[in-house]
């Protein structure tokens, strides 16, 4: 039966072409915006998971950006460790030199001295962001902790983990806090020693304070101050240690930080991203579809005019 108040081809028609338009829609927003699901709306479940994700990967981020700052700590401090072991060593040299029979004490004094006057500039100068590892006060705190870790268990609660770095046997130099030197750095230990006359002396004297030209010194004290130089120097060398030590898990835990962001970051893209390819080969089809379908509908609409050659 042919009516003119109801056409069911066109509507047939215009019904297909709709959804054809609908379809042809979301896939331009695909491709122009390169996700699938770019709203909750599109896949509620996989959006919340990939947002969610997306905020705990910038956490990750400022957790790298916190190992990079705690790395350059341990870097400043390995740095000045390692150059006043040298100069340390050097002051060892002198006191080699200085047993040597006819050998003139007040010059070797004073390159001493200089040497004493440069770990004091090393150990004052080792300081990154208002931090100083080998010359601090008592009063500090010998525990540093660096952010190395964002977490999420699987109930949702979120935690930040540290590392934990003890700076106790770092110290070179210590005071009380209004200045004054304290015995707890490994240069300014004080140590005595007694010399060999017949009435033992006490020296007294410290790594960064020996003077092999005091009255009570001779062979005996120097020997004393050698073996104290030595064990300053193991103590130092094992404080290096422990600082590479340090910095090489703050750097595998940095690398282990990258990796795991470009891993959430590609499980997001599975998850949201859309496959351009598809998404052009798609868009191609629907684009011929919708060309199809307002060639449909005119057809079904021109069919109502037919009946009017009937009335002619």
């Amino acid at each position: 039966m042919s009516s003119i108040h109801t056409n069911t081809a066109a509507m047939t028609a215009l019904k297909s072409l709709q959804m054809t338009n609908a379809a042809l829609e979301s896939t331009q927003k695909n491709i122009s915006t390169g996700y699938r699901v770019s709203d909750a709306s599109d896949n509620a479940a996989y959006w919340s998971i990939a947002t969610t994700m997306r905020s705990d990967n910038k956490a990750l981020s400022t957790v790298e950006d916190a190992l990079g700052l705690g790395a350059a700590k341990v870097d400043v401090a390995y740095t000045a460790m390692n150059s006043a072991i040298d100069v340390v060593d050097e002051i060892k040299t002198k006191l080699v030199a200085a047993k040597e029979p006819g050998v003139d004490r007040a010059k070797i004094q004073s390159e001493i001295e200089a040497l004493q006057g440069q770990m004091t500039s090393i150990a004052e100068s080792a300081s990154f962001s208002g931090e100083n590892w080998l010359n601090f006060n008592d009063d500090t705190g010998t525990s540093k902790s660096v952010v190395a870790s964002f977490n999420r268990s699987a109930s949702g609660s979120v935690s930040v983990g540290t590392i934990s770095i003890d700076i106790s046997d770092v110290k070179l130099f210590g005071n009380d806090g209004a200045g004054t030197p304290v015995d707890n750095g490994m240069l300014n230990k004080s140590y005595t020693t007694a010399n060999g006359d017949a009435t033992p002396v006490n020296v007294t004297y410290t790594i960064a304070t020996l003077d092999i030209t005091a009255a009570n010194v001779d062979d005996t004290v120097i020997d004393g101050m050698l073996s104290n130089v030595e064990t300053t120097l193991e103590d130092m060398t094992t404080a290096a240690a422990d600082l590479g030590a340090s910095k090489s898990r703050i750097d595998m835990q940095t690398e282990f930080i990258g990796n795991l962001m470009d891993s959430i970051s590609s499980g997001i893209g599975k998850l949201v991203d859309a496959d351009m390819t598809e998404e052009s080969t798609k868009l191609q089809a629907l684009q011929t579809q919708q060309q199809l379908g307002i060639q449909a509908l005119s057809m079904a609409n021109s069919g109502s005019q037919s009946l009017l050659s009937l009335f002619r």
